[in-house]
């Protein structure tokens, strides 16, 4: 048998004193084999993150230390190497692709810079070849004209493109083992479905080894061969993909995959509840066009949408990064201003209402955004922030905390936390907590923008149900935006699917799964991760 380029042998790391448990990881043995992909999966705080940062000896020092184990790349200790030794060992036997690449690359130096570095450091080429040899590699992970793209900085190029970045900086001096943690988690599934292939096409042409961190199983039934399960530090179950996903022994493994939406949508009655919201040719467009603009980059974000959400109706809109999605739902927030169009809230149009007079129309649209932490403000309690709304709008404090304490028990929280502070919350606690805060407003229409793109598969389902609920609860008029298909698929009576700042195609969402009319509709549901995973798993599950 060919020996494992990398062996982690009864890994344990632990935590500083006063945490949650003793441990991050605690006895963990795994091994990934020359051209295998193996995907770790589990929920946030199962030690995921904390092995593969172990790996490449990037845990922060004097808060995570190994106590006991082995981690042997190519035969080699990491855990004995010494900070100069580690420092060879990266780029050259193994590399590593960040979650978000924005925060992974240097701002202020061109990308072809960035890949130059790993060369200039760990070879003795000459800076033609070296050159040469970055040209070669954004070519193999299939960046549009590497000549140009060489010289452009992180923030000129889209997320998918950066991330391409990553891979070749990573893949630069072909390394054994590659690790890659959560890779693809906030990219579009057009986006993520090109990131997933090449991986896989440079672990075929490289036979490098892929240690692939993941919450998403739909990625899993992609491309993993064997899969390890996490939860608490510790490997609950680990086998091959279709034994893990088709024959579950543990209750965790179990769980997870239940927690995994299905791609078909269920049957949903339409709502005939009155109209909420209306636009009309709704339009957004960035960049000047005036006398004194000269030859100014004209966008238009959002171009003659027109849309209409009724009482306890959920509207998803779907599309790719830069669709317009967000655009259209800031635009009916008034969080922008709209270029033209109507926007009517019940009846009133306030797509061109000044601020004076839209304020008490601002009560009626709430928004829960994608990062919870960031909408939260840190020096404040929660209970702060669920009760400022209402206190502004007139309602007495004694009145607005009464509510905040319902409101906390209605999305699942102790009412005594309201005196606690975000970070002392987990992400999906957070995310209720801002679901509290807008549902305090009591308004006629939620938006939700990716509300549960960033959450664990168990989690986001919870938060989904919850959203569910509290639509028919209050008799809520939602606008979900997501990029994930399969929760589209569960929770929205209508779809409505955008591209280019267009609408492209909408429908009832169990007649737009079952036969997309548009080419670009039919090429998102083709590029989802697993999209057979999730019907043919319940029917196995059952």
């Amino acid at each position: 048998m060919t020996a494992p380029v990398l062996s982690v042998e009864n890994l344990t790391v632990r935590l500083p004193a006063g945490g949650d448990r003793a441990n991050a990881v605690t006895d963990l043995s795994l091994t990934v084999a020359p051209g295998e992909i193996v995907c770790v999966v589990g929920e946030s705080g199962s030690g995921k993150s904390v092995t593969a940062h172990s790996v490449m000896g990037l845990l922060p020092k004097g808060q995570l230390t190994p106590s006991s184990g082995r981690i042997l790349l190519e035969g080699e200790d990491v855990l004995a190497a010494s900070p100069a030794r580690l420092r060879d060992l990266r780029g050259t036997r193994m590399a590593m692709i960040f979650q978000e690449p924005m925060t992974a690359l240097n701002p202020v130096l061109k990308v072809g810079d960035q890949i130059d570095e790993v060369l200039r450091i760990h070879t003795p080429m000459s800076a033609a070849e070296r050159r040469a040899r970055v040209l070669e590699i954004m070519d193999a992970v299939r960046l549009p004209d590497p000549a140009r793209m060489i010289d452009a900085y992180p923030h000129q190029l889209s997320g998918g493109q950066r991330q391409r970045i990553m891979i070749a900086q990573a893949l630069v001096l072909d390394p054994a083992l590659l690790i890659a943690d959560e890779p693809t988690t906030a990219l579009d599934v057009t986006t993520q479905a090109q990131i997933l292939k090449l991986v896989a096409e440079m672990q075929t042409r490289r036979n490098t080894g892929v240690l692939f961190i993941t919450h998403d199983f739909g990625v899993v039934a992609e491309i993993a061969d064997r899969v390890v399960v996490m939860q608490h530090g510790r490997v609950v179950e680990q086998g091959d993909r279709e034994t893990v996903l088709r024959e579950p022994r543990e209750a965790y493994t179990k769980m997870l995959i239940a927690s995994v939406p299905s791609i078909t949508p269920p049957e949903r009655p339409p709502v005939s509840g009155p109209i909420v919201l209306e636009t009309d040719k709704l339009s957004k467009t960035y960049g000047s066009t005036g006398f004194f603009a000269g030859k100014g980059r004209v966008v238009k974000a959002a171009a003659d949408v027109d849309l209409r959400l009724r009482r306890g109706e959920t509207l998803g809109v779907v599309g790719e990064s830069g669709s317009g999605k967000s655009t259209v739902a800031r635009c009916i927030a008034r969080l922008i201003d709209p270029s033209a169009g109507a926007i009517r809230l019940s009846g009133v149009d306030i797509a061109t209402m000044p601020e004076r007079e839209l304020r008490p129309h601002r009560r009626n649209v709430q928004v829960v955004f994608q990062d919870p932490y960031r909408s939260l403000n840190p020096r404040r309690t929660v209970g702060d922030s669920i009760i400022e709304g209402p206190t502004n709008f007139g309602l007495s404090k004694t009145d607005a905390l009464a509510r905040a304490r319902d409101l906390m028990g209605l999305v699942g929280l102790s009412p005594d936390a309201l005196d606690r502070y975000p970070h002392q919350f987990s992400g999906g606690q957070r995310q209720r907590i801002c679901i509290a805060r807008a549902l305090a407003m009591e308004p006629q229409l939620l938006i939700a923008d990716e509300a549960v793109s960033a959450l664990d598969v168990s989690v986001q389902a919870q938060v989904l149900r919850l959203l569910d609920d509290v639509r028919k609860r209050f008799d809520l008029a939602v606008l979900f935006i997501t990029h994930d298909l399969r929760v589209a698929a569960q929770v929205c009576d209508r779809i409505m699917v955008m591209q280019n700042g267009s609408v492209v195609e909408e429908g009832a969402t169990r007649d737009v799964f079952a036969a997309p009319k548009h080419p670009y509709t039919k090429a998102l549901f083709e590029a989802a991760p697993g999209r057979e995973f999730g019907s043919r798993l319940t029917a196995d599950l059952d």
